[in-house]
């Protein structure tokens, strides 16, 4: 890779490990391991945010190593569920939510014209031996 321009040789790396070793970071492969995609996505977060880079491909190098160095490092002093780069942790964090007193509503009980069943029937209209009856139900 060292005779690719920087561009080139970014089209050829494709893990964590590749980004690393091509900028010369050092890492503790156990970090990685946990993290890769993690620091992946702090890294090209990290690059959204730096905006315009140099044009010159030795400044702009450094400014990849940088960045890259600082979101491998976020994950050596945190942790995945602290960091919360991905949305997925952003899920099912508290919501707070305002009910105004106004769109409360009372439920109403039925009125008293409603037909309720006998009891100990259903209201199946069967007078004697109502299918629901403790005589039916005994068998």
């Amino acid at each position: 890779m060292d005779d690719l321009t920087l561009d080139e040789a970014l089209e050829d790396l494709e893990s964590a490990e590749d980004f690393l070793n091509y900028f010369g970071v050092p890492f503790d492969a156990a970090v990685v391991h946990v993290n890769r995609l993690h620091i992946l996505q702090r890294y090209h977060n990290y690059l959204a945010q730096a905006g315009a880079l140099p044009e010159d491909e030795s400044a702009r190098r450094t400014v990849y190593t940088e960045l890259l160095t600082r979101a491998y490092q976020d994950f050596v002093t945190s942790d995945a569920l602290t960091e919360k780069v991905f949305k997925v942790f952003h899920m099912h964090e508290p919501q707070t939510a305002f009910v105004p007193l106004s769109s409360i509503t009372l439920a109403v009980a039925p009125s008293a014209s409603t037909e309720m069943p006998a009891a100990g029937g259903c209201g199946c209209g069967n007078t004697g031996s109502c299918h629901t009856s403790e005589a039916a139900l005994r068998g």
